[in-house]
């Protein structure tokens, strides 16, 4: 008889190789200092969101949706949180998904037509590749943060017989560099080629802008512009909250199979985003606390020959994935939630520490990791 492969033979073959190359992942519990999450105002654990929730249980609000929005689990709630993030957004309309991965599956499965054109910065978010791969429309990518390459993919693919929508899409602030994107200059090339920008918020949301209203928010009010939002880190809550045209919110919500075939959100949630947005808008001193704890981070960083991002992720690039490992287990050793980010998240070559700077810290703790990141880069 013809011998078989043991099941999952394949599998066990390919973690073995993650792990030769250090690159195998695996579940830790938290702990330490928090230099690792996304919750950059403080909010995830805190009083006033912890208070907002009870404040939904007391109003009787259900934990679960028990259904599809198209089904009965269309909330009140989650209309609520829409009408609110249209206005906060300065969008005509918004709609709300259960994660950030959720919406932007929906957004590029859905909306690029066959015959249209994405044109996606190279280190855009992993979502945003799936929801393409569902999709219909072309996809090509463009050099990392530069405008004019935009330009030349979208002019190539018109003079080659081009003839749908382009459509651009970009992160405003890059989860892994910490760097920002040119969004003044990407709208110009939107404009000039009849594109729609989408711009995917999560890292700036509630960190930049006007009330926390992100980095697209400078830009006028326009039908050719899409923003995602997501809710699980500045606003430490969870969801996403896509803001854009009416006619995009409708169609998805008519042709979009993530959204249409997914369970609503839980209607608590719905109301305690609500609430983060609203406690993010009225005390601008969360956001003025943070960025000071960047500038005295930078400082820090600075005296060990490290590059400032200008923002709160503060990356520091080692090349090496073991030595990567080695210097973050130091740093995790000593009490500093710190990890190592590794190919494919990151090229090849160019594995790093990821240090977020968020509410949870303050002066004397990055004065402590610093330290310990100078003694465990010269131990590595």
């Amino acid at each position: 008889m013809p011998s078989h492969p043991r099941p999952f033979a394949t599998h066990r073959a390919d973690l073995d190789a993650l792990a030769a190359d250090n690159r195998r992942r695996a579940l830790i519990p938290r702990a330490g200092v928090d230099f690792a999450s996304n919750d950059y105002l403080g909010l995830a654990g805190s009083d006033v969101l912890r208070e907002a929730l009870a404040a939904g249980i007391a109003r009787g609000l259900p934990a679960g949706s028990g259904g599809s929005r198209l089904l009965r689990g269309n909330h009140e709630e989650h209309e609520a949180v829409e009408t609110h993030a249209a206005r906060h957004y300065g969008h005509e309309a918004a709609l709300f998904f259960s994660t950030g991965f959720a919406a932007n599956a929906a957004l590029f499965a859905t909306l690029p037509q066959r015959g249209d054109l994405i044109v996606y910065d190279r280190l855009i978010h992993a979502s945003a590749h799936d929801g393409m791969k569902l999709g219909r429309a072309e996809r090509a990518a463009a050099a990392h943060n530069d405008p004019q390459s935009f330009d030349d993919t979208i002019a190539a693919w018109r003079t080659a017989g081009g003839t749908g929508t382009p459509w651009i899409a970009v992160e405003s602030l890059y989860s892994m560099d910490g760097d920002r994107a040119p969004l003044a200059d990407l709208a110009a090339v939107a404009d000039r080629h009849d594109a729609i920008l989408v711009v995917d918020e999560a890292h700036a949301t509630g960190v930049y802008g006007t009330a926390g209203a992100g980095l697209a928010h400078g830009l006028a009010r326009r039908d050719n512009l899409i923003t995602l939002h997501t809710c699980g880190k500045a606003l430490g809550a969870e969801g996403a909250l896509l803001c854009g045209p009416q006619i995009a919110r409708d169609f998805i919500v008519n042709r979009g199979r993530p959204f249409i075939f997914s369970t609503a959100p839980s209607p608590l949630m719905a109301w305690l985003v609500r609430q983060a947005l609203e406690i993010v808008a009225t005390q601008p001193e969360r956001q003025a606390h943070l960025q000071s704890l960047v500038r005295y981070a930078e400082t820090r960083l600075a005296a060990l020959g490290l590059p400032a991002s200008g923002t709160q992720i503060l990356p520091v690039v080692i090349g090496d994935n073991a030595r990567t490992m080695r210097i973050a287990g130091a740093l995790q050793d000593a009490g500093f939630d710190v990890r190592g980010i590794r190919p494919p998240t990151v090229a090849q070559g160019t594995a790093r520490l990821r240090i977020a700077i968020t509410l949870n810290v303050g002066e004397r703790d990055i004065d402590a990791m610093a330290d310990t990141l100078a003694a465990a880069m010269a131990a590595a």
